[in-house]
C-alpha cells in the first residue's frame, strides 16, 4: 500500500539536475588531469584546475545529500542516490590524489602510458556525463545505460593493462639508476589507476541502480 501511495506522489527530479552538474565537473577535473600528464611548465596550472573542480564537485555532492534528507520522495532510493554521488565524488577527489602527488614530487614529465590514461579517464568521466541524464527515463534508456558502463568497464580494464606496462617500462628504465625516480612514478601509475576504479564504482552503482528500477 506505501509503494502504490508513494508512486501517486511527485518525485523530487532535482536530483538529475545536480547529478548532471556534478558529472560536468568530472569531466572537467578529468579534461584539467589529461593537461597535467601533458607535463611541462603548466604542470602546476593544471593542478590547480583539478582542485577548483574537485571542490566544485565536493558542493554538489554536500547539496545532494541534504537533499535526501530534506526530499520526501526520491527518485529512487535514499541509499543509491548516496552511494551514486559518492562513486563520482570519490572519482574526482581521486583526480586530486593525483595532482597532489605531482605537486608534492614536483614532476614535470610524464610516461607515454600515463598520457594514455589520462586520455581514457576523459573517456570515463564523459561516458559518465552521457549515462546521468538518461537515469530519468531508465526504462527507456536501459540498452544504452548498460552499454555504456560496459564500455567504462572494458576502459578501466585498458588502464589496467597500461598500469602493468608503465610499471615495467619504469623498472627498465630506472633499475640501474634513481630508485626514487621509479617509486615516484609507481606513485602517479597508483593514483591513475585509482581514478580509473572509481569510474568503475560508478558503472557498478549505475547498474544496480538500473536493475531495481527497471
Amino acid at each position: 500500500m506505501l509503494g502504490w501511495f508513494r508512486k501517486l506522489l511527485p518525485r523530487e527530479e532535482r536530483f538529475f539536475d545536480l547529478f548532471a552538474r556534478h558529472s560536468q565537473s568530472v569531466v572537467q577535473g578529468a579534461e584539467a588531469l589529461e593537461g597535467m600528464m601533458r607535463g611541462g611548465e603548466e604542470t602546476p596550472v593544471y593542478c590547480q584546475r583539478v582542485n577548483q573542480f574537485e571542490n566544485d564537485a565536493d558542493q554538489i555532492t554536500r547539496e545532494v545529500l541534504t537533499a535526501v534528507r530534506r526530499t520526501f520522495i526520491t527518485p529512487f532510493d535514499r541509499g543509491d542516490i548516496k552511494n551514486l554521488i559518492t562513486a563520482m565524488d570519490d572519482a574526482i577527489d581521486q583526480m586530486q590524489q593525483t595532482a597532489k602527488a605531482v605537486m608534492l614530487f614536483e614532476v614535470r614529465t610524464f610516461e607515454p602510458p600515463m598520457r594514455e590514461i589520462g586520455s581514457i579517464l576523459v573517456q570515463c568521466a564523459n561516458l559518465v556525463g552521457r549515462a546521468v541524464p538518461l537515469m530519468q527515463a531508465m526504462g527507456e534508456n536501459v540498452t544504452t545505460l548498460t552499454a555504456l558502463t560496459e564500455e567504462i568497464t572494458r576502459l578501466e580494464g585498458r588502464v589496467d593493462d597500461l598500469n602493468d606496462i608503465g610499471l615495467k617500462e619504469l623498472f627498465l628504465k630506472h633499475r640501474g639508476g634513481s630508485a626514487m625516480d621509479f617509486v615516484v612514478g609507481a606513485e602517479i601509475y597508483k593514483h591513475l589507476e585509482k581514478v580509473a576504479d572509481r569510474f568503475d564504482d560508478v558503472a557498478n552503482e549505475i547498474n544496480s541502480i538500473v536493475i531495481e528500477q527497471v
